[in-house]
């Protein structure tokens, strides 16, 4: 590895890691007659298909194009231009034979077009005959309708269930620092008796477990807390609505969604008390609690994500409580949410090596119980990595 990617990233991932992922998509791609992948994404939380393949992630909102051919490097196409040289640094990249800066800017609608300017131009290049876009709904629609418009002979064919399939099966390495990453929420959980009392400010504490996380490794990071008093249900708030004071006797229920060392996302969610547990609380918890039990015995290979979320339905219903209309478990990665979802509409089955995170939530109008926790599925089913207690805390 280059010695000044050490020194500048502080968890790069492994050479032979990006190798067996370009071996394993192109071998893939062999099969389906592509010729290239045009991906797109322009953040890190919902956009892991640039780092998948690059250890390069998108952020801040600023697109990076890559051009992934079956049988050459990577073209890597980002916001830049003279005098600058096209980013990222040329030590920064592993299988990119070409970098490529144009000054585009989604908030200069007259630049939109710009990226994809390359892209054919890059795909014309090349003789590509049949292409995969992956993950369409990341790439934005100036960019895509261009695409589509000037690609004269060209077939575009939707590549995303190629890609995710292999993406979605993590490797040994990918698999240490995901728990690398559970464990530095754990630390974090750990924290929270000496950063939560009264007097404080929502904004306060959440700006205290980030300065922990990022001192662990973490790299982005999305929190979501809430307070409320007794008898008031106290759930997920942005950090825009985080000004509450908390007072003695508050529920607080703080949700840990920040990725850690190398990348990779998982999520921890509890609820702590400043005072004696309502009772309200205490029981929808162990609701919650119960129907992640009753998920994570399912997480076996080949069970089929629908199954699962009718029996969370059946369990949930039975104990009073709406069916999940949402999401309440998924795949995590290097995406916040990553397939396989247990959603009716998902195709990939449960197989062994996935990280799938579990957050039941049980709720009425008096208490917000929400058990979230990380499992790795193994051959013989699924294995709890976070090591906090599953329970309601008191400070």
């Amino acid at each position: 590895m280059n010695p000044t990617l050490k020194e500048n990233v502080r968890h790069p991932i492994s050479s032979s890691e990006l190798e067996r992922r370009w071996a394993e998509t192109r071998k893939a791609m062999d099969k389906q007659g592509l010729d290239c992948l045009v991906m797109q994404n322009s953040n890190e939380f919902l956009g892991g298909y640039i780092r998948w393949f690059t250890d390069i992630p998108a952020q801040f909102g600023y697109p990076i194009t890559v051009i992934f051919p079956a049988h050459d490097e990577m073209t890597l196409i980002s916001s830049g231009g003279p005098p600058l040289a096209p980013g990222p640094p040329a030590w920064a990249v592993r299988g990119v034979k070409e970098r490529i800066g144009r000054p585009y800017f989604r908030s200069l609608n007259y630049t939109d077009t710009l990226d994809a300017e390359e892209v054919i131009s890059q795909l014309k290049a090349r003789g590509a005959k049949r292409v995969g876009i992956v993950g369409k709904g990341s790439m934005s629609a100036a960019s895509y309708e261009y695409i589509q418009q000037n690609r004269g002979a060209m077939e575009m064919v939707e590549a995303t269930d190629l890609v995710d399939a292999i993406k979605a099966i993590k490797s040994p390495e990918e698999l240490e620092l995901i728990k690398k990453t559970a464990a530095i929420q754990d630390a974090a959980w750990a924290a929270i008796p000496t950063i939560v009392r009264p007097g404080r400010k929502e904004w306060e504490i959440n700006a205290d477990l980030v300065r922990i996380l990022t001192d662990m490794g973490s790299e982005e990071h999305l929190m979501m807390l809430g307070s409320a008093p007794p008898g008031s249900p106290a759930g997920h708030k942005g950090t825009y609505f985080l000004n509450r004071t908390v007072q003695a006797g508050d529920q607080l229920f703080v949700m840990i969604e920040v990725n850690g060392p190398g990348g990779f996302y998982g999520e921890l969610g509890r609820t702590v008390c400043l005072g004696d547990p309502p009772k309200e609380l205490s029981k929808l918890w162990e609701v919650a609690r119960e129907a992640q039990h009753r998920t994570a015995v399912q997480l076996v290979p080949g069970a089929q994500p629908a199954d699962l979320l009718k029996a969370h339905n059946d369990f949930m219903a039975s104990q009073g409580y709406a069916p999940e209309g949402r999401l309440f478990a998924h795949g995590q990665g290097y995406d916040l949410v990553e397939r396989p979802a247990l959603r009716s509409e998902e195709r990939i089955p449960i197989a062994a090596h996935m990280n799938i995170t579990v957050h039941p939530i049980a709720f009425n109008d008096k208490a917000y119980a929400f058990c979230c926790d990380n499992y790795i599925v193994e051959e013989g089913g699924a294995v709890r990595i976070h090591k906090t207690p599953q329970e309601v805390f008191v400070v």
